[in-house]
C-alpha cells in the first residue's frame, strides 16, 4: 500500500473499535502490542476485543481494552448470527480484523462497521475497506509487527514497537501459586518449567527426546522440572513420569492461562517447542529455550524475550501443518536433546 493510499483519520472521529482474533493462546498474545499502538492514536475511543471463551483470559483485564466479546465456539448458525446482531447493534466506526479466518471475516462482513481492515487473503480481501499483505515479498514479517501493520495502515506513525502486554493474575491464582511452590519446597531452587506438548504431532518433539533431555537436567544441582500443558496433555504427561523415573513435578492440566503465566514468572527457565505457553512465557522476564519445527522463529519467536532459539534448516519448512513431505517430522524430531541441554545451560 503506498502513502497515497493511506486514509488520513483523525482520532477524535473514531469512537467505538472492534478488533477480532477468536484463536489461538500465541496468535492472540501477539496482537497485544498493536492494541497498545492502537490504544495511544485513540485514547478516547471504546476498544472492544472479540474472542473464543477459552482464550478470554489473556485480554480480559487489558487496561487498553474497555469490552470483551465472546463469540461461542459451538458452531451452531442461530448463536453466530445472534453474536452479530450484538456487533450491529453496537455501531462499531472501525473494525481491525486481526484473524481473518471464515467466522472473522464474516462477522466482519456483516457488521456495518464504518472501516473494515484486514488482511489480502484470497475469496475474502473483498470484505474489508483496506487490505495489507500478510509477508514481505521477500522474507517475513514477525506476528506481532503483521499486527501492528494492520494500525499502521489507518496512517498511524509507530515509532515504537510496544511488549507483549497480558493481564497480571488475580490474587486467589497468585495464592496458589506461591502454595504450590511452597507446599513442594521450591524456594530456592531452579524451577525449569517443561512444556510437554504443543497441540499436534507437527509441533510435538518427541516422548524420547523429552526424557532425554530431562535426564540431562537432572545432572545440575538445585534444579526442579516441572512439566506443563493442557488436560489434553494427560498421557504424555503420564508416558514421560513413567519412562523417566525421577522426582519430577507435574502441573500438566492444572492451571487457567493466568496461573500458567504466574507460575512461568516465578521459574528460573522455560523450555519447549513454538506454542501458545512459550508466548505466554515471553510476557515475562523468565529465560527460553525454544525449538521450532515446521514454523518459523522469523516470524513466531518469542517477541522481545530473553531467548536461544534452536532449528534446523529444511527446504520443507514452513509447512501448513497438514502433511509431513517425509513422514518422521525431522525439522522438529531431529532437533538432539544434547543440543537443547547445552542452550539450558546457558541460563542455568
Amino acid at each position: 500500500m503506498s502513502q497515497k493510499e493511506l486514509p488520513k483519520i483523525e482520532s477524535s472521529s473514531v469512537e467505538k473499535i472492534l478488533l477480532i482474533r477468536l484463536r489461538r493462546i500465541g496468535d492472540i498474545i501477539m496482537t497485544t502490542p498493536a492494541i497498545s499502538v492502537l490504544r495511544r492514536k485513540f485514547p478516547k475511543a471504546h476498544i472492544a476485543y472479540a474472542v473464543e471463551k477459552p482464550y478470554r483470559l489473556l485480554v480480559e483485564g487489558n487496561p487498553n481494552l474497555d469490552k470483551i466479546l465472546i463469540l461461542p465456539r459451538e458452531k451452531t448458525i442461530g448463536k453466530f448470527i445472534g453474536f452479530i446482531k450484538g456487533v450491529r447493534k453496537d455501531k462499531y466506526d472501525l473494525i481491525l480484523d486481526f484473524h481473518c479466518g471464515p467466522r472473522a471475516s464474516l462477522v466482519t462482513l456483516f457488521s456495518r462497521a464504518k472501516l473494515k481492515i484486514g488482511y489480502r487473503i484470497k475469496y475474502r480481501s473483498f470484505i474489508y475497506d483496506l487490505t495489507i499483505p500478510r509477508s514481505k515479498e521477500s522474507g517475513y514479517y514477525h506476528s506481532v509487527e503483521n499486527h501492528i501493520n494492520l494500525v499502521r495502515a489507518l496512517g498511524v506513525k509507530v515509532d515504537s514497537l510496544p511488549p507483549l502486554d497480558l493481564p497480571q493474575a488475580r490474587k486467589e491464582e497468585e495464592k496458589k501459586i506461591s502454595a504450590f511452590i511452597q507446599d513442594n519446597k521450591l524456594k530456592g531452587s531452579k524451577i525449569i518449567g517443561i512444556h510437554i506438548s504443543a497441540g499436534n504431532e507437527y509441533r510435538d518433539w518427541g516422548t524420547e527426546n523429552l526424557t532425554q533431555l530431562i535426564k540431562l537436567l537432572f545432572q545440575q544441582e538445585g534444579i526442579t522440572i516441572v512439566l506443563l500443558g493442557e488436560k489434553e496433555d494427560k498421557d504424555a504427561e503420564e508416558e514421560v513420569l513413567k519412562t523417566v523415573n525421577l522426582p519430577l513435578l507435574s502441573l500438566v492440566g492444572k492451571l487457567n492461562l493466568r496461573e500458567l503465566r504466574e507460575f512461568i514468572s516465578q521459574a528460573a527457565l522455560f523450555v519447549g517447542p513454538d506454542s501458545g505457553p512459550m508466548h505466554i512465557a515471553a510476557s515475562t522476564s523468565t529465560p527460553i529455550v525454544a525449538y521450532f519445527g515446521p514454523t518459523l522463529s522469523a516470524h513466531f519467536s518469542p517477541w522481545k524475550a530473553e531467548a536461544y532459539l534452536i532449528e534446523k534448516d529444511y527446504d520443507c519448512r514452513p509447512c501448513k501443518q497438514k502433511r509431513c513431505l517425509y513422514k518422521d517430522f525431522r525439522c522438529l524430531r531431529n532437533i538432539k536433546p544434547e543440543e537443547v541441554y547445552k542452550a539450558c545451560l546457558r541460563f542455568l
